[in-house]
């Protein structure tokens, strides 16, 4: 390998690509595609990136397959922070075997970084927390395990586990600062910044009041009956009812806890679960039959019991009803809730990070568009979207150590 393809290597490792650029921006040889792919990757020229290390790829030689694997690392990193979740993630896997095979332990965990990284994104949690476990950190570089840290601090937050998390998060600013890389050291405050900002309500006895990760980790372990609007459950203590796939009775469910310890009208009910502008009789049949139902998925929790006016919620063990809802609940919340990360989404990416339909995500779109809430720059299979204002520069990318020259 010639001094300046290290020069330009390391200079990427230490987040330089300017640096990086001067010293081979004119050369069109294998590694050199390779390194300038990578900066202009960490510029933020994304598609350039991506054109340079296609052509990298193809420009190594058939016992060069070190390299074309660690290139299809760095497009696997591009595709995650252009959020192209429809990138063949099997490429990744196979990139990773080969660099295993051949010795490469850093560029393999890295790959195995990545993977958690895109399993995280879709919800996956528990192969992303598998992916995690199988990284070696004592072969990583600190910008890299900076990286494995921020996915591991993803996980414990997803699974409200603030102690881990800020464990996690900790264990990353330091990596992050020997590494020496600004815009990481950036995401990782950022990261940490979400730990104290309002991550939920809680609606009880007619007031509501904004909560942190830390104290809907708490309200989740004390002893209240819970009606949880941000999984669409109830819970109290260990015991878990789920109503995500019947609307109508978690629509009674939280009506009913809104109002406790108090009673709600037949009425009210009736245009809360159904949607009908004035009750009738055969919307109070309806609800009766509902009613029933609910009593009958409450069973272990509570009872739901009928008074003069309409019907009550009585906990069975519980001194304490509340409501958690999300901060925000509007039409397309969880769009808006995955736009909010302020990259560039494809539609395509956002129906399977949501698990839902193309087109379900593209009726979603156009009807936040027309309200202002969201923005796409781009158009055909190009077209991305983000709330605004859009961000300048995606997340720097952290593909460490030199490509090889043959």
């Amino acid at each position: 390998m010639d001094s300046l393809i290290t020069a330009a290597a390391h200079s990427l490792a230490v987040g330089d690509p300017l640096h990086a650029l001067k010293r081979i921006a004119l050369r069109n040889d294998a590694p050199a595609l390779a390194l300038r792919g990578i900066a202009m990757a960490q510029l933020g020229d994304l598609v350039r990136a991506k054109d340079l290390l296609k052509r990298a790829a193809r420009a190594f030689g058939p016992r060069d397959a070190v390299a074309r694997a660690r290139c299809v690392v760095a497009e696997a990193e591009i595709a995650l922070v252009s959020r192209d979740l429809t990138w063949p993630a099997k490429e990744l896997e196979a990139a990773r075997t080969v660099l295993e095979r051949r010795g490469d332990r850093i560029n393999a965990a890295h790959a195995g970084v990545l993977t958690a990284r895109r399993l995280l994104l879709i919800g996956r949690l528990e192969e992303a927390e598998h992916a995690i476990a199988e990284v070696d950190p004592t072969s990583l570089s600190p910008a890299l395990r900076a990286a494995c840290e921020l996915a591991a601090a993803g996980i414990a937050i997803r699974r409200l586990r603030t102690k881990a998390a800020r464990s996690a998060l900790a264990r990353a600013k330091y990596e992050a600062q020997v590494a020496g890389i600004s815009a990481l050291m950036a995401e990782v405050e950022g990261v940490a910044q979400l730990m104290t900002q309002p991550a939920a309500r809680v609606i009880a006895g007619g007031t509501e009041r904004f909560l942190t990760l830390e104290e809907v980790e708490e309200l989740l372990a004390s002893d209240a009956f819970i009606v949880d609007a941000c999984r669409n459950v109830v819970r109290h203590r260990g015991t878990v009812a789920p109503l995500a796939t019947r609307p109508v009775l978690f629509s009674l469910a939280r009506g009913l806890a809104e109002g406790w310890p108090g009673d709600i009208s037949r009425d009210v009910l009736v245009k809360r679960a159904f949607r009908a502008r004035h009750a009738d009789e055969s919307h109070r049949a309806r609800l009766r039959v509902e009613i029933g139902r609910l009593r009958a998925e409450l069973g272990p929790l509570a009872e739901v019991i009928a008074t003069d006016q309409g019907f009550a919620l009585s906990p069975r063990s519980a001194t304490e009803v509340v409501v958690l809802a999300p901060n925000a609940e509007e039409q397309h919340a969880t769009v808006l809730a995955l736009l909010a990360d302020g990259e560039a989404w494809s539609s395509s990416a956002l129906a399977i990070a949501l698990d839902i339909s193309a087109r379900g995500v593209q009726r979603a779109l156009e009807q936040l568009s027309n309200s202002g809430k969201v923005q796409s720059v781009g158009r055909g299979p190009a077209r991305r979207w983000m709330t605004p204002p859009v961000p300048g520069f995606p997340t720097t990318l952290l593909l460490p150590g030199p490509l090889p020259s043959g």
